[in-house]
């Protein structure tokens, strides 16, 4: 039955949000006119169509199968905190809740991950539907559930769909979400019932977010079409362990490495290094063309899936008691995502009304809309934030196609295979079969292009001869039943270190860095997951033979073998995607690919700083240190580009142009959104990329339609100009190369002082005066370029410039925002925000420099965690609590989210009762 209800179920403004409900009456009419006006929708679009998806928010409602009465209380921006009296009636509660907010984005999330978009949006989905039936994320998820999974997990799981499935019950599609309506008109979908499978799947889609180094994998096999060996190690040079601090700098691994090196044991991880372990003959032309094939694929897939871009990452850190102003741990987190709408996070707090075995949790943070639990956040013992470890769970493998199987150690082993039926909305479905070998899923098998070419591909002797071809194959761990949802459980009531160390341990995919404070002023770091260990031979870096049983994992890192630190004489714990551990000090290869360390020794500099003036660190100074804008590719860059003459025999317009130089003179490098300084350095960076790597790198790296006269042959130096041939670039803008990262900072950084090397000589080009043959002839030119490119962007006067105007936000709903008709983008998205930050800068508002200066990926939330009391903690998320359009928590957070504000965070009973604006009880 559906729920009984005795208060009208439009949203109710509360004590303190009339003003909010008074704008949103006033949007909703503009909104109706315009549609009436002209569109086509208006006919059937009227107020109450667009309101009748508002949740009810105040009064009472009968919710089936509730042991006892549920309060769900909201503060001014529609945050949710539920109170219950056992843990079945809070999960729930938070169903029908995150439910009553999100169900769209929940729906369209588990299409995504089932491989089912089609049914939704039709034929146009197809392909993405084809590659994540190929992944198979729901079959893993039904398998956890099935065999891995706690009974009291399951519990949880089932709680929460029959909450979910008591917000649809009786619900046409116009009173979930506007969406619905207007798929209305072009398709007769109707949402199904919620499963618990349908909350497990999406932790695989954060797994296939945050995996690993598979993007890095993919380029340097791509690079090696145009590059050679020492030109391709020029662009991943080593992680700088002398300067940029590792996260784990004492702890667990000093101990481990003393007994390898005791005991004489040799790391199964295999060396550290690109190019190690590769398939032979991975630089011909049939794996240039897999790859770019998936790398089609990859680009193509929704945002909300494909984030993986190089330069994403997020920052964390801990500050112990006896370096801040309360006596007790700060704690913040900032994690960079893609910016989506709604925000990937929804925030929320759980709270038994008495903890006890029947209701054990009084947790408070950041949920995903589509999981029960609280992925990041605190309870009234701890704290905890996440970033991504970087660390290697994935391998591509070049796999020899035989007839109805692949070859391995010489013989022929039979694929195993299923096949898929994929329907589509308003077309015929279609039946696809998925082939997997013993390393994984064939990837290659999904794009025709691929199994032609991979007829054509050429390796040496030692390899299987050509046959039908090769294919590519993924092995990786999160395609493996796992253990990730009971740590979420686990994670939310631990009360202490022992607690919080024994639930990370099931946190086996993703594997993250895992950040801890309690309130007994202990602070530590661990890091968690099912972290594979390879062959001599073989690290991970570039595709391996997956004819050779030799190239398999040879196991995983037991967990009382990862690092971890717990109380540091340092006195905090940094982590912003940097190396985990010093190489040398490790037994065994976490990865080849870690973040650079720009923006976590930028963090360690502050707080090292605050502690060395004698200073004792505060909330707001945590919340200052997250919007930190210093660019560190400046202060490195900006001395030497100080230096160039520019003058008038060598630059046309060159007083132009030394009028924009001089912006950089007294600039202090930091990217405020009003600096024109700030505008024009990035501009000079981007250029300097473009033309020292960006116009030597394959097209399948390069900017898709960005056209160049090229070398046919793998050379950077110049050539003449009848010799080249005319290439186009095919990867999306947010995705190509060079994209600027801290990666491209030590790259630049390792070739300063070599000014002849080839990488800053180029050709003439257009109406230039002539080639760049060392790096200040390349700087020199990059000025110019930036001078001219701001000039066509921003206007002549340099007065008028800013880097706000360039690098700005668009927030756009990641299905009918971003494919539907224009009216429908106009009413579903949201912008433009002008931003502060950039590329590798602790306020990461990440730019791809190869595609332009719009904002890609951002600080997804923020939070800062004040142990001492808990109530003083401050939060902020990206969007609003709503994904409704229109609803006033829509983006009701972002305003104060671009600049940099915090909103407080109520915990306690009183404080969350002072900050209630609309209570709703939910009743058996």
């Amino acid at each position: 039955m559906p729920p009984n209800t005795t208060a009208s179920t439009g949203q109710q403004p509360g004590k303190s949000g009339r003003k909010k409900g008074r704008r949103a009456r006033l949007i909703v009419l503009v909104l109706v006119l315009a549609l009436v006006g002209g569109v086509g929708y208006g006919g059937y679009w009227s107020i109450s169509t667009v309101r009748a998806s508002f949740p009810q928010t105040t009064g009472s409602l009968t919710l089936p199968g509730l042991s006892g009465p549920v309060d769900v209380k909201r503060d001014d921006y529609g945050i949710p905190q539920i109170y219950a009296s056992s843990d079945a009636d809070l999960f729930m509660a938070q169903g029908y809740v995150q439910a009553q907010d999100r169900f769209y984005e929940m729906d369209v999330r588990r299409h995504m991950t089932s491989g089912r978009l089609s049914e939704m949006f039709g034929e146009s989905q197809v392909d993405n539907d084809e590659f994540l039936r190929t992944l198979g994320w729901d079959r893993v998820a039904k398998e956890e559930y099935d065999k891995t999974l706690s009974a009291s997990t399951k519990k949880y799981l089932q709680a929460y769909a029959q909450g979910v499935n008591a917000y649809l019950d009786g619900k046409d599609n116009k009173d979930i979400s506007l969406e619905y309506a207007a798929l209305g008109f072009t398709n007769d979908y109707k949402p199904e019932k919620w499963t618990p499978v349908d909350s497990l799947a999406w932790l695989k889609a954060m797994a296939w977010d945050l995996r690993g180094n598979m993007q890095d994998e993919i380029d340097r096999a791509l690079m090696t079409s145009r590059l050679g060996p020492k030109q391709i190690q020029d662009l991943y040079p080593a992680y700088p362990y002398g300067r940029n601090k590792t996260i784990v700098q004492t702890g667990q691994y000093d101990d481990l490495t003393r007994t390898f090196q005791q005991s004489g044991a040799t790391s199964s991880a295999g060396s550290s290094g690109t190019g190690t372990g590769a398939a032979s003959g991975s630089g011909t032309s049939g794996l240039q063309s897999q790859l770019a094939g998936l790398q089609d694929v990859l680009d193509d897939l929704p945002t909300a899936v494909g984030v993986n871009g190089n330069g994403i990452g997020s920052n964390s850190w801990v500050v112990e008691g006896k370096y801040t102003i309360t006596g007790k741990p700060l704690l913040a987190n900032d994690p960079h995502l893609s910016a989506a709408l709604p925000s990937v996070w929804y925030q929320m707090g759980l709270h038994c009304r008495a903890v006890s075995s029947k209701c054990q949790y009084d947790v408070s943070g950041y949920t995903f809309a589509g999981m029960p639990g609280v992925i990041i956040g605190h309870n009234q013992n701890i704290a905890w934030g996440m970033t991504n470890s970087g660390v290697d769970v994935t391998d591509l493998y070049l796999e020899k196609l035989s007839g109805d199987g692949y070859q391995l150690d010489g013989k022929t082993v039979p694929f195993t295979t299923r096949e898929e039926t994929i329907k589509v909305a308003g077309g015929s479905p279609k039946k696809i079969v998925v082939r997997e070998t013993e390393n994984g899923p064939l990837l290659s098998d999904r794009s025709s292009e691929l199994v032609k070419v991979g007829k054509k591909a050429t390796v040496d002797t030692a390899a299987p001869d050509r046959g039908d071809g090769y294919g590519i194959s993924l092995r990786w761990t999160a395609l493996d039943p796992g253990t990730s949802m009971d740590a979420v459980f686990a994670i939310d009531k631990a009360a202490n270190w022992t607690d919080f160390r024994g639930a990370a341990a099931l946190f086996d995919v993703p594997s993250q860095n895992l950040i801890y404070a309690d309130t007994k002023d202990n602070i530590g770091y661990t890091l968690p997951g099912k972290i594979p260990t390879r062959a001599k031979g073989y690290d991970g870096s570039v595709p391996a033979p997956g004819w050779d049983s030799r190239s398999r994992w040879t196991g995983y890192i037991d967990e009382d073998e990862l690092p971890y630190e717990y109380n540091p004489s340092r006195g905090y714990i940094v982590t912003a995607n940097q190396a985990v551990v010093d190489k040398a000090k490790y037994p065994y290869t976490l990865t080849t690919d870690w973040g650079y360390g720009a923006r976590s020794q930028r963090i360690n500099d502050l707080i090292q700083s605050k502690i060395d003036g004698g200073g004792k660190i505060s909330t707001d100074d945590m919340r200052q240190m997250q919007l930190d804008n210093s660019s560190e590719i400046a202060r490195l860059l900006v001395p030497e580009l100080l230096k160039i003459d520019i003058s008038d025999k060598d630059v046309r317009d060159a007083a132009d142009v030394r009028e924009a130089q001089e912006l950089l003179e007294g600039w202090d490098r930091t990217q405020d959104a009003d600096s024109a300084a700030a505008a024009y350095f990035n501009a000079v960076w981007r250029n300097i990329l473009k033309l020292a790597f960006g116009n030597k790198l394959p097209k399948e790296l390069r900017v898709k339609g960005q056209c160049l006269l090229v070398d046919p042959v793998s050379t950077t130096g110049p050539v003449d100009a009848t010799e080249k041939v005319r290439e186009c670039g095919e990867r999306d803008t947010d995705q190509a190369q060079p994209d600027g990262g801290d990666r491209w900072f030590e790259v630049v950084r390792t070739l300063m002082e070599d000014k002849d090397s080839d990488w800053w000589t180029t050709p003439k080009s257009g109406n230039r005066k002539g080639a760049n043959h060392n790096r200040d002839d390349l700087f020199r030119r990059a000025m110019v370029d930036a001078r001219w490119e701001l000039t066509a962007k921003l206007g002549k006067d340099i007065d008028t410039w800013s880097w706000g105007r360039l690098h700005r936000l668009f927030l756009k709903n990641q299905t009918l925002g971003t494919e539907g008709p224009g009216v429908l983008q106009y009413i579903l998205n949201r912008g433009p925000w002008k931003l502060s930050g950039g590329e590798a800068t602790v306020n990461a508002s990440g730019w791809n420099a190869a595609g332009g200066y719009g904002v890609v990926w951002v600080p997804s939330m923020r939070m800062v965690v004040n142990l001492s009391d808990l109530d003083k903690s401050k939060w902020i998320n990206l969007t609003g609590a709503s994904g409704h359009a229109y609803s006033a928590h829509y983006t009701d957070q972002t305003d104060k989210w671009a600049d940099g504000e915090l909103l407080d965070w109520s915990f306690s009973d009183k404080a969350v009762e002072d900050s209630t604006s609309d209570t709703l009880v939910l009743r058996p």
